[in-house]
C-alpha cells in the first residue's frame, strides 16, 4: 500500500486506479503498471475492505474526499475466479453458443460489497444468453469471502462444483481442481502454478 501511494502521489493521480507489482522468489517486488480503471479483481478489494469502489470513484470524480484517511483494515480473505466460456483442454480456445442454464448455489449478493462472509456473483449472463465469438470469454466472476483463506477456497470450490452451467464448455472443472489442490491450499501459488502442476489438466483432456 505504501508503495502504491508513493507512485500515485508522484504522478499527481486522482481517481480510481490499480497499481500492480510483481513479487519475485526473493521477496522483492517490482512496479509493473498503473491502470487508470477498476480492475476485474476489484470485487476482492470490496469484500475485504467493505468499501464500494464504484461509489468511491463517483464520489472522487464529483470533487469529494475519500471517507478514510489511509488504507482500510483488511477483513478476512477473499478469492475470485473468472468463469469463462473457454476450453482449457484445447489451449484455452474460446467457445461460442447458447448458455441454456447458468445457476450458482448459495450466492449472497452481487455487484456490491457483502455485509458478511459468503459468495458474491458478478455475472454478465443469464439463462438463454448467447455467448458470441466477438466478445470476451469471461461470463462471470465468483468471489468467496471468509475469515480464512482455507474457508474461502473450500466455499468457492463447493459452489463451482455444484453450479449448473449448461450449453457451452467452461473452465469450471479446472478452477475446482486448482482450488482443491494441496499446493494451492498451502499458498504455493505463482505464475508458474499450472506449468508445475499439469495434473490439474489430466481429467480434462479428451481422448478424441
Amino acid at each position: 500500500c505504501r508503495a502504491a501511494i508513493v507512485a500515485v502521489r508522484s504522478l499527481g493521480y486522482v481517481g480510481v486506479g490499480a497499481v500492480e507489482f510483481l513479487l519475485d522468489p526473493d521477496g522483492d517486488f517490482w512496479f509493473v503498471e498503473l491502470t487508470p480503471s477498476l480492475q476485474v479483481e476489484h470485487a476482492i478489494t470490496e469484500c475485504v475492505s467493505g468499501y464500494d469502489l464504484v461509489r468511491l470513484q463517483l464520489l472522487v470524480s464529483e470533487g469529494g474526499s475519500l471517507p478514510m484517511p489511509g488504507p482500510p483494515p483488511i477483513r478476512g480473505h477473499a478469492i475470485e475466479v473468472r468463469v469463462c466460456a473457454e476450453d482449457p483442454a484445447y489451449a484455452w480456445l474460446p467457445v461460442a453458443g447458447t448458455l441454456h442454464r447458468f445457476a450458482v448455489p448459495d450466492v449472497a449478493g452481487s455487484f456490491r460489497p457483502l455485509a458478511q462472509p459468503g459468495l458474491r456473483l458478478d455475472s454478465g449472463v443469464v439463462d438463454g444468453s448467447v455467448v458470441g465469438a466477438h466478445q470476451n470469454s469471461m461470463m462471470a466472476k465468483l468471489v468467496a469471502w471468509a475469515p480464512t483463506r482455507q474457508e474461502a477456497a473450500r466455499m468457492l470450490a463447493s459452489a463451482l462444483a455444484r453450479a449448473r452451467l449448461h450449453g457451452v464448455v467452461t473452465n469450471r472443472d479446472l478452477l475446482v481442481r486448482v482450488l482443491r489442490h494441496p499446493a494451492f491450499a498451502a499458498g504455493d501459488v505463482d505464475t508458474g502454478f499450472l506449468d508445475r502442476h499439469p495434473e490439474v489438466f489430466a481429467p480434462l483432456l479428451s481422448s478424441v
